[in-house]
């Protein structure tokens, strides 16, 4: 029964991740969501790491290249990984990219958003202020690129 059980949560494992990559966290709470058993679910997840077939670093660099491409900041993309349980020595090396990178990032989503043009006054400075915290940039970065109508 217990070996039956193993091999069923196996096989669940490998659908859900031939649909997308998931970290260990999320396919745990996805199988234990199925009903499998915590045992099976250990089981099944450690052949899946060993196989190759699940990573929590191949999972990271593929979200981070995604938010990215959307036009996210750090704060928001730690905090997103942090929710699907990856470790956070693996998303601080994935996101120590440097502030001249967030600098280009936050300048190309404002650009996007407003234009090129300075801010009129305050309240439109105001208002890419909260545009870009809420992208998940930091206050400094935000506060800073709002203010520019283009990037050092």
């Amino acid at each position: 029964m217990v070996v039956e059980q193993q091999a069923e949560a196996y096989q669940a494992g490998i659908r859900y991740l031939a649909r997308r990559e998931h970290s260990r966290a999320e396919l745990r709470r996805k199988l234990a969501g199925k009903g499998f058993a915590e045992p099976a679910v250990d089981a099944a997840l450690g052949r899946l790491a060993d196989a190759g077939l699940q990573s929590d670093e191949r999972f990271a660099e593929n979200f981070v290249r995604s938010a990215l491409r959307r036009g996210q900041g750090a704060v928001k993309i730690r905090a997103a990984l942090r929710q699907r349980g990856v470790d956070e020595d693996i998303a601080a090396a994935l996101l120590d990219l440097g502030d001249a990178f967030w600098w280009q990032q936050a300048a190309a989503a404002i650009a996007k958003r407003f234009g090129s043009d300075a801010p009129a006054d305050r309240r439109e400075w105001a208002k890419r202020a909260r545009f870009l915290a809420g992208r998940g940039f930091s206050a400094d970065i935000a506060g800073r690129v709002a203010g520019a109508s283009n990037a050092p």
